[in-house]
């Protein structure tokens, strides 16, 4: 498995900058950070080239993020253009091999217009980063524009750009569908971002209410080559929530 840990979320008692050595040593061979705009540069590349860790992901809403909207990209007449293009040089200078492109709450027709406008558009401003959308469940983000896999499927092949595709995070997938392995089925081909927490509340990766064995089966039978990160909240300490990753 290459496993990859949310430093956002994992490791969260210890101060940020040391949550990449605690990750290195349980065993993670790669991380996220979803915003990493308060942490100069310099110091997060020092610790991802000091613990040999390469940065699968970051966000890309405002850089104020905390407290603010869910990203601008559905959203008209928006800073989402000059949003992105300071996520962009985040992104490049810590070499981030994914920017995520959050949607922000809208909806309708228009807002589906604006969003594909804005992908495509970015798409082309950065024809050599790898771009995702991700369908994101309605508790946890109401009123949230992308919420359906079907759609987020669509817009994808609207936008007919090659460094376009989905981040398929299962517990959203079992919010939405209640049913991960039948929504992968249909969207596997579209992924290349994976993300792991149990329902309902968004913990370790265990054997409740999601079939994780079933599932990382499944990825394995599919030939899925990408991260499969770890995006939950610890009951307690993060290094006795690993098993999944054994």
């Amino acid at each position: 498995m290459k496993s990859c840990a949310n430093l956002t979320m994992l490791f969260a008692d210890l101060p940020f900058l040391e949550r990449f050595g605690a990750a290195r040593a349980a065993g993670f061979r790669g991380v996220e950070v979803l915003f990493p705009y308060d942490v100069a540069v310099p110091d997060m590349l020092d610790m991802l080239a000091r613990n040999e860790l390469p940065l699968a992901l970051i966000n890309c809403p405002p850089p104020n993020y905390t407290g603010g909207e869910r990203g601008f990209a559905a959203i008209a007449g928006s800073r989402f253009r000059q949003d992105f293009k300071r996520s962009l040089r985040y992104a490049k200078a810590l070499g981030a091999q994914h920017l995520h492109i959050m949607a922000g709450v809208a909806e309708g027709a228009g807002a589906r217009a604006c969003f594909i406008e804005n992908l495509r558009w970015a798409a082309g401003e950065a024809p050599k980063q790898s771009l995702t959308i991700e369908p994101i469940n309605q508790d946890d983000m109401p009123g949230y524009f992308l919420s359906d896999f079907d759609a987020a499927c669509g817009i994808i092949k609207e936008v007919d750009a090659p460094n376009l595709r989905l981040q398929f995070d299962a517990y959203h997938a079992q919010k939405i569908t209640g049913d991960v392995l039948g929504t992968w089925a249909k969207v596997a081909d579209l992924v290349v971002h994976v993300q792991v927490g149990q329902t309902p509340d968004r913990t370790a990766p265990d054997q409740s209410d999601i079939d994780y064995k079933g599932f990382f089966a499944r990825l394995k039978e599919d030939g899925y080559k990408g991260w499969i990160s770890g995006e939950y909240i610890p009951a307690g300490r993060t290094d006795l929530s690993l098993d999944w990753i054994r």
